[in-house]
């Protein structure tokens, strides 16, 4: 692949529109390019995630001024189009002209001659007048709203506005097409939270302590250097919203702990550092690659005491006695929608039939993880969603058929300033609309009763 940021993002982009992961094609992409300038590394990036977030939206755009349906549009062509559309659209550095040029000779170097003109009428009309594109009024066409100005898919656009009412729905919208912000655990093992904030200030970024993760690190703005203390492994990129569950499984020293979907497992070695390494801790996880970052991880944090394999746990763990366990997570495999900034390529993967599909297989990992807690014992189920079936319908299931596990109310263990997070029923229930920018999590404590 060439170093040029902008056909980078193009066959990223066609590959992610095969089937790939954004974040591992652009990985790949970046590896290939190790000099690329970091300046055309952010352009690549940007254009990349940002086309994901925005492409409903660009689509509505696009509309306006193609003669033929999006539908009937060469693939190549079409992502050519919205790789030009979001320069002009959404990035005020770059001139029109130049998103317009640059495109075209894009089209021109795939081969693409025949449909040079074609994207060149396009993009300069949509520059012309782009200003006056009719965006629908979220007054009163809320759905189209969501679907078109916040680039919903039509399901997830309806399930959304049922779901939330307008209001909730279009500020839920609107914070899922922005970027996540970028976060860090400090790794409380090597380093605290003060240290590492004035490490990064010495080193030229603007960082700040998130509001509720103890050792959360927000970066406002990344300085020219790469972020110190990578090799020593002084931080885990990481989100707030995740960090919190760890907090909530409440890890003592000297337990014997489950992370029961450990990979990549940015909570299994924050449960160990909130056990200073002192928890005998069992990480599971379905691929053994993925158990191959889990190991790495904790390497670089300087993480002990775990033990990590692959195990499908829709069987039964049978190599592990009953009730040998003081605490489990199982922060499952979900539909992902609380987590579209980050994965943008899923709001255009996954289908409403999905998440039944989903809702067993989380309720089949809770049924065999409960009986290798002990009595008095804690089990978190967490997850990256926000849909009912998810979360309130699987924990339903489970507890009709486990009667002797019950809820715990998290606003009776959290911190105090933790309690807006936690909803009426004492789930925690993070938004990023509401709880500055991070991910929409769920997660319940339930405790195994003698």
């Amino acid at each position: 692949m060439k170093s040029d940021p902008r056909q980078m993002a193009l066959e990223t982009l066609l590959k992610v529109d095969g089937g790939a992961f954004a974040d591992l094609a652009l990985d790949a992409a970046l590896s290939a390019n190790p000099d690329l300038d970091p300046r055309d590394r952010g352009l690549a990036t940007e254009l990349i995630y940002g086309i994901l977030r925005q492409r409903g939206r660009l689509d509505f755009a696009l509309r306006r001024f193609c003669r033929q349906p999006l539908a009937k549009v060469e693939p190549r062509v079409l992502w050519l189009l919205r790789l030009g559309a979001y320069q002009i659209l959404q990035l005020d550095r770059i001139p029109d002209r130049a998103a317009v040029h640059a495109t075209v000779e894009l089209a021109r170097q795939l081969g693409l001659e025949r449909a040079t003109g074609f994207i060149n009428g396009i993009l300069r009309a949509l520059g012309r007048e782009g200003e006056n594109i009719p965006w629908p009024d979220p007054a009163t066409a809320p759905l189209a709203a969501l679907e078109y100005s916040h680039s919903l898919p039509p399901w997830l656009a309806k399930r959304w506005l049922a779901e939330f009412g307008a209001e909730e729905a279009l500020a839920l919208a609107a914070a899922m097409r922005q970027p996540a912000p970028f976060t860090v655990r400090a790794n409380t093992l090597r380093i605290g939270r003060e240290p590492l904030l004035e490490q990064l200030r010495l080193a030229g970024h603007h960082a700040e302590p998130t509001r509720f993760a103890p050792e959360g690190i927000v970066l406002t703005t990344r300085g020219a250097t790469p972020l110190p203390g990578d090799r020593e492994g002084w931080y885990q990129v990481q989100d707030e919203a995740s960090m919190l569950i760890a907090h909530l499984l409440a890890p003592q020293p000297g337990e014997r702990i489950l992370d029961a979907c450990a990979a990549p497992g940015g909570k299994t070695t924050h449960i160990a550092a909130l056990t200073a390494n002192r928890a005998n801790i069992v990480a599971l996880d379905l691929h053994p690659q993925r158990i191959a970052l889990v190991n790495a991880g904790a390497r670089r944090l300087g993480v002990t005491g775990i033990d990590a394999r692959p195990w499908d746990l829709t069987s039964s763990a049978d190599f592990i006695p009953p009730e040998s366990f003081d605490r489990i997570l199982v922060d499952a495999p979900c539909s992902g929608l609380g987590v579209l900034r980050r994965n943008p390529e899923i709001r255009w993967r996954r289908r409403p039939e999905e998440i039944a599909e989903v809702t067993k297989l989380q309720q089949k990992i809770l049924a065999n993880v409960a009986p290798l807690l002990r009595p008095g014992g804690t089990l978190l189920y967490s997850l990256c969603t926000l849909t009912p079936e998810e979360t309130t319908g699987v924990l339903d299931v489970f507890l009709a058929a486990h009667p002797q596990f019950a809820i715990e109310d998290g606003r009776d263990f959290a911190p105090p300033h933790w309690r807006e997070l936690f909803d009426s029923q004492g789930a925690l229930r993070t938004l990023p609309h509401r709880h500055g920018g991070m991910d929409a999590f769920f997660a319940v404590r339930l405790r195994r009763q003698a």
